[in-house]
């Protein structure tokens, strides 16, 4: 379900968006979708909401979005090169302008003392370029995953 926020969120990403004519496309992992559900939350979100790829395992990271296995080896599934590599490969995919990608750890297990539960990569792709950056959430699974939809569906603000 879309939290009230998450749906304005949604709502101001695709004016965004459709004031520029840009489309966005999302790649997904820790959120398993959660944040095409919201964007499809908005009526009239087909003209600027391409769609998204649920890349949960690190094999379909590899095979639909181009993560590199070096990448995956060297830095892991959570790291800032894989969220941007992610985006990168759903932007390229999609043949969008935007795209969003999200990788992290959840919950309630998985953390380790270098990526404790809670934490996201977020990766932004651009006409201009890529950028990354990571959240620290807390909680439990549920709230961790509402706050990287949150957080990504804000992220447009980051290239403004």
């Amino acid at each position: 379900m879309v939290t009230q926020t998450q749906f304005e969120l949604a709502q101001q990403i695709g004016q965004w968006l459709q004031a520029r004519n840009w489309h966005i496309a999302t790649a997904e992992s820790c959120t398993a979708g959660g944040i095409g559900y919201a964007l499809s939350a908005v009526a009239g979100s087909s003209a600027w909401f391409e769609g998204g790829f649920i890349t949960y395992s690190n094999a379909l990271k590899m095979r639909i979005l181009g993560v590199s296995e070096a990448t995956l080896t060297q830095f892991g599934a959570v790291s800032a090169e894989t969220a941007e590599a992610m985006a990168l490969g759903a932007q390229q995919m999609a043949q969008t302008e935007l795209a969003i990608a999200v990788t992290g750890v959840a919950g309630p297990a998985g953390g380790t003392a270098s990526k404790p539960v809670g934490l996201v990569w977020f990766g932004l792709a651009h006409p201009q370029g890529v950028l990354s950056w990571s959240q620290q959430f807390g909680g439990d699974r549920a709230a961790v995953r509402a706050a990287t939809i949150s957080e990504a569906l804000s992220s447009y603000k980051k290239i403004t």
